[in-house]
């Protein structure tokens, strides 16, 4: 018997069988014989019957492949009829008798009949009066009598489940679940353990872990028939035992010592023989143990790591196994606080999931609140239109970030996962009045400034007020999983840090070093922003350098933090890559302030930013562009790094440098830049008297150099594809302002998936192709990354790892879902080998 032919809850079945458990006697339809069922063809009944004797009790339960994509509702106590009512009545007395057969024509009656639900209510007294009423309106509802042959009513309700799965909501519903739109839907057939009689009767389920924790425990409730006639065996059900001994009340293992042993035994072997931890549904009749059925225990992200974590220490699974059995997203929850599943959600808007994980603060709609918010001790979510480098700030001071507009790429997104902060973007239909500190919901709800949200960056959803939170949870199962991880992949994995913060999470996170260093974000910490706006308004060549000269010191001691905390590993660095418009303030007030820095009257400051205003800025004086055209900020930057260097040397701390020239499109821009970072490298070796190395590459981020690799590399050792900028000049998108479209592209299949978020293997991919191919023409032994935000991304990584790049790199709290799956893909492959 296979899963894939017969469903996971027959084949479970047919191993309990297999390991002497004491399971009723059980029939199985398959996938096929379910289907034809579902057209009016249906299985012999007499052929089917004759497995469970004369008078048959029966319970019919669905099947399908994974337990996860559900199925029709279990119907129980098939067979049941005047005849079999008046045998078990002088079994077990009239009212369980009765009370038996009124569930089970309720239960035809809405799930078979399909008849309306309020029509067959349990009456409070289960007597002759009542039952007779129960079946009088089923007659009168479908115009025949309830039907009293077994046969009959067994072939009603498969052909009932079997309709049932076809139908397009069933469909629908396990589509969502990941099922495929043919998945079929298996039947079990089972004769009834009823737990009802003269002994200890009841029945219960237990599982031997916790769902939560995955924390080996005893789990569940036993029903015990003596005290209730319920069927609700949840934590609250009326009668319900507890299975072990609890000082707050009696226990299965008190009143049935050696059923419980037994049980305890059966969980071992299952966990043993399945290779799983399950939970075991049974019943005692006059004291004898049945198993009805062994289903997985459902878990959480956290239980999922350590359960598999713990089979394979215990040798029940290989390490290979328990790597391929967690899912990378499940990695992604743990890392992040997150909104209690089981929390009521009060949602005010719905938005982009930008960066996961979940906070609550008070609303702020600028980054100067966010930071007076954070000097007092208070958390807030920082709100605004769309956040830019100015926002920096501010965005470390927030719980939380939400934002109108912007993409998966944006800034409030890219700078979100970056530090690790929840994100919500492209909330398109909120309203935002700054003016008056307000921001209205779409159903016209209003919230003030200082009014408590909840950002759940995992969903994509906006909370009001202050909902249940599941913490981080980083165990050392989550430290184990990864370490074995490690083990298997084939490609490195490094990590997006800007500050030393990121740097140590990235560390913390076992990342191999830094794959790309933004300098620019460098400059919005303390009083640099102003040191920078100076630079900006000067004329002369050398009055740029004298207001850079100011920030050199800043920028070395944030080098040597970096090259501390990252000692051993490879530091990217990525020289200055924004336009300077993006450092000028846009406000009045902004540029008052300005005109008072730099003592200019405030129309030159502002005919000085209209000057500066690109029509396209990002497509304009950026990158390598600015590099040319006011080499000080390079050559700042790159004395900065060497005397770094020089510095940590001097500490016998190694660390291996590489610098990243950005946006590059032709040859002679590195070739011009070369030659400049060489000249600066060897002043400080002359000055310091000290020797150091580094490496000098290109951030591929246009069609251009990916099509000019060739050339490029004879003066780059490295080419690192940049994938954000790189999907935004293949497609011709601003990935700014994509999210206000990109639904209904790919709600109406124009591209499968937003392309700012999964990596275009068709588009971007076949550019990525030609630009490592021709790079490695031109140096055979040239180092390729991936280094865009879709370097986390599983399709990303598998499109490295065939393209055979040296490695990826993500945001640090991306790391490890991308160790678990390079991990996970490696092994895949030499499965299929």
């Amino acid at each position: 018997m296979k899963a894939s032919v017969h469903g996971g809850r027959a084949k479970c079945l047919q191993r309990l069988v297999r390991l002497d458990m004491p399971v009723p006697v059980t029939v199985a339809l398959s996938f096929d014989a379910v289907h034809a069922a579902a057209i009016g063809n249906l299985p012999n009944m007499d052929t089917l019957l004759t497995p469970f004797g004369d008078a048959p009790l029966l319970s019919v339960r669905p099947s399908s492949q994974d337990p996860d994509w559900g199925g029709p509702s279990a119907i129980l106590n098939v067979g049941m009829n005047d005849a079999r009512l008046a045998e078990l009545t002088q079994w077990i007395g009239a009212e369980a008798a009765t009370k038996l057969y009124l569930r089970f024509v309720q239960s035809y009656a809405i799930h078979v009949a399909r008849l309306d639900p309020d029509e067959f209510y349990l009456p409070d007294v289960a007597d002759a009066a009542s039952l007779k009423t129960m079946l009088d309106t089923f007659e009168f509802e479908t115009d025949a009598p309830f039907p009293q042959d077994p046969a009959v009513q067994l072939a009603e309700v498969l052909r009932s489940m079997a309709r049932a799965w076809d139908g397009t909501t069933a469909r629908l519903l396990r589509q969502a679940k990941g099922a495929p739109a043919n998945a079929g839907l298996g039947l079990v057939v089972q004769a009834m353990a009823l737990g009802t009689g003269q002994g200890e009767c009841g029945q219960g389920v237990m599982q031997f872990v916790d769902s939560t924790s995955g924390a080996p425990k005893i789990i569940g409730r036993y029903l015990s028939a003596s005290r209730s006639d319920a069927y609700d065996l949840g934590p609250d059900a009326e009668g319900a035992l507890y299975l072990t001994r609890d000082a707050r009340g009696p226990a299965l293992e008190d009143i049935c010592p050696d059923q419980y042993a037994q049980l305890v035994s059966y969980g071992d072997i299952c966990r043993r023989r399945l290779r799983e931890e399950m939970e075991i549904k049974f019943t005692l009749q006059d004291g004898v143990l049945q198993i009805l059925d062994a289903v997985r225990v459902q878990r959480s992200s956290r239980a999922s790591v350590r359960i598999a974590v713990a089979l394979a220490e215990d040798g029940v699974i290989p390490r290979e196994e328990a790597i391929m059995r967690v899912q990378p997203s499940a990695l992604s929850e743990l890392l992040h606080r997150q909104v209690d599943p089981d929390a009521k959600r009060d949602v005010i808007v719905g938005g982009i999931a930008a960066s996961p994980g979940a906070a609550t603060g008070r609303i702020v709609l600028t980054a100067h609140e966010a930071q007076a918010s954070a000097a007092r001790g208070e958390a807030c979510v920082l709100v605004r239109r769309e956040t830019t480098p100015e926002d920096i700030r501010g965005m470390h001071a927030a719980s939380a970030v939400l934002t109108m507009r912007g993409g998966v790429t944006s800034h409030a997104a890219v700078i979100g996962r970056g530090i690790g902060l929840p994100c919500v973007v492209g909330a398109s239909d909120l309203t935002i009045d700054r003016k008056n500190g307000v921001i209205t919901a779409p159903d016209g709800r209003r919230f003030k400034a200082g009014d408590i949200i909840t950002v759940d960056g995992s969903r994509g959803q906006v909370l009001a007020g202050e909902p249940p939170m599941l913490e981080a949870a980083l165990d050392g199962a989550f430290q184990t999983l990864l370490e074995w991880a490690d083990d298997f992949r084939d490609i490195g994995v490094r990590a997006n840090a800007d500050t030393p913060a990121d740097a140590q999470t990235a560390r913390n996170f076992a990342a191999e070093g830094i794959g790309l260093c933004r300098t620019e974000h460098m400059f919005f910490e303390g009083d640099r922003l102003g040191v920078m706006r100076e630079m900006i308004f000067a004329e002369e060549s050398d009055d740029r350098k004298e207001v850079l000269d100011r920030l050199l010191p800043m920028q070395r001691a944030d080098f040597q933090a970096l090259f501390e905390i990252m000692e051993g590993k490879n530091v990217c660095v990525r020289l200055f890559d924004p336009p300077l418009h993006e450092f000028l303030p846009s406000d009045k007030a902004g540029m008052r302030d300005l005109a008072e820095q730099v003592a200019l009257p405030l129309p030159d400051v502002i005919e000085r930013i209209d000057a500066l205003a690109e029509y396209n800025p990002m497509l304009g004086m950026r990158g390598v562009r600015l590099g040319i055209a006011i080499p000080e900020i390079y050559d700042m930057q790159t004395r900065a790094i060497f005397e770094a260097l020089v510095a940590v040397g001097k500490k016998g701390i190694s660390i291996n440098v590489e610098i990243m020239i950005p946006l590059v499109s032709a040859m002679r821009e590195v070739e011009l830049q070369k030659a400049r970072i060489n000249g600066v490298a060897n002043a400080v070796r002359a000055k310091s008297k000290a020797n150091f190395s580094y490496r000098l590459g290109v951030m591929v981020e246009t069609p251009r150099a990916a099509l000019r690799a060739q050339d490029i590399v004879e003066h780059a050792e490295f080419l690192s594809f940049g994938t954000n900028d790189l999907t935004q000049m293949t497609y011709g998108l601003s990935r700014d302002d994509a999210g206000r479209f990109m639904s209904s592209y790919v709600q109406q299949g124009v591209y499968v998936e937003d392309p700012f978020h999964t990596l275009d293997i068709e588009g971007v991919g076949e550019l990525i192709s030609i630009g490592a191919a021709r790079g490695r023409l031109g140096r055979s032994d040239v180092v390729l990354s991936l280094c865009g935000e879709h370097g986390g991304d599983r399709s990303a990584i598998a499109f490295c790892r065939a393209q055979q790049f040296d490695y990826i790199s993500c945001s640090p709290f991306r790391v490890p879902v991308a160790r678990l799956t390079a991990a996970q893909l490696a092994l895949a492959d030499k499965v299929s080998l």
